[in-house]
């Protein structure tokens, strides 16, 4: 985890969101999303990704007490950010799959192209989630 207590000093403070918590594999995960200063909710670090060409299965990871944390009524929102690779949509889907049944509205960080990344560059997997996460513009 990010501290050898039970809350790091993020989570621990009482200024956060309560309601929102963002689920990542590592903890330098929790780093990268506080760089962006977008979310000000709590976090879980799972410890890892489902990867069964390694032999990881969710019995594996942090997930019984991220489900310990979302029985508590609280939590209304969970952002899943795992890695864009395969065994981050591994994760993710059974995440969501065991999420779903509590009735906690449950999302994924986009995915697609870098800032200043060009198109001809990119694979089609990248580019394909682009397309599907593409936004209006106001203009």
């Amino acid at each position: 985890n990010v501290a050898q207590a039970e809350q790091c000093r993020i989570c621990a403070d009482v200024r956060r969101e309560l309601t929102a918590i963002c689920v990542v594999e590592e903890p330098k995960d929790v780093i990268a999303v506080e760089r962006t200063r977008e979310f000000r909710g709590r976090y879980h670090v799972l410890g890892g990704a489902i990867n069964p060409m390694e032999g990881i299965g969710p019995d594996d990871l942090r997930i019984k007490e991220l489900m310990m944390r979302l029985g508590d009524d609280t939590i209304t929102e969970v952002i899943l950010a795992m890695d864009p690779n395969v065994e981050g949509e591994a994760t993710a889907s059974y995440l969501a799959r065991i999420i779903k049944p509590m009735g906690i509205k449950t999302s994924r960080l986009a995915s697609g192209l870098p800032v200043g990344g060009d198109l001809e560059y990119a694979d089609e997997i990248t580019l394909g989630r682009a397309f599907e996460d593409r936004r209006p513009l106001d203009g």
